[in-house]
């Protein structure tokens, strides 16, 4: 006996099951045909089925960027893109598991493959999967992504830029002036000890060179003397720019806890929208040290993968800022609850963005549907051929400081397949990727 109510699996047989035992006889098949001739049928969803998975690879976009596409049963495709830097092997090597699937199903997917994620970059195949899918889903039901992940807050993401440093503040304020005129509202400044202090007597002790070390284990200390030189620097940047612009700083260099808030201390007078990445953010407990003992906002998080270590970091109010990456943090869905659960405690959401257009929509759209978005950062302002990717979007993509949140279907795009040619690594360009059709271990599907 069928649950009554379960709902019938045809627009045909509900219509007839709406009206009763009386609607066979009453309800002609052309009747219903006609009631149901304008809704929206791009594809049947719910007979969706994943196909293949095939890879193309960015050089200098600004960073090395595979680009994958996932094919359908019913000719849509999908795309979505392994974060900055990675291998495209991490989204190839889950090809085996995806096929056969409805990329409708994109929680259900995404439970699949998150133990193939980890922190840092490992999580880019994951996430890729999980962007077309949701590209997928969109083009199928005919709606943005945003729509889908509840409505937007917004028509423009709000964006910031690094900008090429100089060791003469002056110089360096003159391009961050150049950024203005281009109609960014939030800069960004990398600031090292390295590059400021290299060389110069009394400013560190213990200088090491050893790389890869954790900051805090390397024993290098920054002297009053230092931390007032760098901070005299930004104070000579700010005499260029003025105080009504944010500006964030970055890559302090490895150093000690006290020797952070020495610095941070230093700063204060500098009125900066954060510090960010100032030891590692798996040492809750030196965060939040860092962040109580200074009036200087600190920030982080473009390495960490899934809510859960995020919500330590808000729970502990061991940051004020939280700076994921969409392509490390676990895609659209898990970034979107991400900045949902950081509001609860008061705390906004930045975002880390160093990809092509392909990751730009992605993170578009999630900062659209999230109401604690604050900015999101793009690394491509001085590459000229960035926008033409990808169509089907408002050009410049980057105008004044802001990207258009896409009302198409899907991620709102299509591919420039010429502009991607000829921007690849290699002469691959979405080829043939049936060694990875069979690829299998002992995985768990749930973890």
């Amino acid at each position: 006996m069928k649950h009554p109510f379960i709902l019938p699996k045809t627009r045909r047989s509900f219509l007839k099951a709406a009206t009763g035992v009386a609607a066979t006889s009453f309800w002609a098949d052309e009747t219903i045909d006609a009631a149901v001739q304008n809704t929206q049928r791009n594809s049947a969803p719910s007979q969706l089925k994943i196909t293949d998975l095939r890879v193309a690879v960015l050089a200098k976009a600004p960073f090395t960027c595979p680009v994958i596409r996932i094919d359908t049963n019913q000719g849509i495709s999908g795309y979505g893109e392994v974060r900055d830097g990675a291998s495209k092997t991490y989204a190839l090597l889950l090809k085996s598991r995806i096929l056969g699937q409805n990329p409708c199903n994109i929680e259900q997917i995404f439970k699949r493959l998150r133990q193939f994620g980890g922190h840092g970059r490992m999580a880019g195949g994951v996430v890729a999967i999980e962007e077309a899918c949701w590209d997928l889903a969109g083009k199928a039901y005919n709606v943005p992504v945003w729509q889908m992940l509840g409505g937007k807050y917004r028509d423009r993401c709000r964006c910031y830029a690094d900008t090429p440093d100089s060791p003469d503040p002056k110089v360096f304020g003159e391009r961050m002036k150049t950024r203005m005129a281009m109609g960014f509202t939030f800069l960004k400044m990398d600031i090292g000890i390295m590059g400021h202090l290299r060389g110069v007597p009394g400013t560190i002790s213990g200088m090491s060179m050893e790389r890869g070390r954790e900051h805090t284990m390397t024993g290098v200390e920054i002297t009053e003397k230092g931390a007032a030189i760098m901070a005299d620097y930004i104070m000579k940047v700010r005499e260029v720019v003025g105080w009504e612009i944010p500006i964030a700083t970055d890559h302090f260099g490895s150093m000690g806890v006290n020797s952070i808030i020495k610095l941070g201390k230093a700063f204060e007078k500098c009125n900066l929208a954060w510090m960010e990445d100032t030891v590692p953010w798996y040492h809750t407990d030196l965060l939040k040290q860092i962040t109580q003992a200074l009036d200087v906002p600190i920030c982080t998080g473009e390495d960490i993968y899934l809510l859960e270590p995020f919500e330590v970091l808000c729970r502990e109010h061991a940051v004020d800022i939280i700076h994921p990456d969409l392509s490390t943090s676990g895609g659209i869905l898990e970034t979107k609850r991400i900045g949902d659960m950081a509001q609860k405690y008061g705390v906004p959401m930045a975002m880390h963005m160093a990809g092509s257009p392909v990751c730009c929509m992605a993170n578009v759209h999630c900062a659209a549907a999230t109401e604690g978005f604050l900015v999101m950062e793009n690394h491509s302002v001085d590459i000229p051929w960035w926008d033409s990717l990808i169509d089907g979007v408002e050009k410049p993509i980057l105008d004044k400081g802001y990207v258009r949140v896409p009302n198409g279907p899907g991620l709102g795009f299509t591919l420039n397949e010429e502009a991607m040619k000829q921007h690849l690594m290699d002469k691959n360009y979405f080829d043939p990727t049936d060694e990875w059709n069979r690829e299998r271990s002992a995985d768990n599907l749930y973890t």
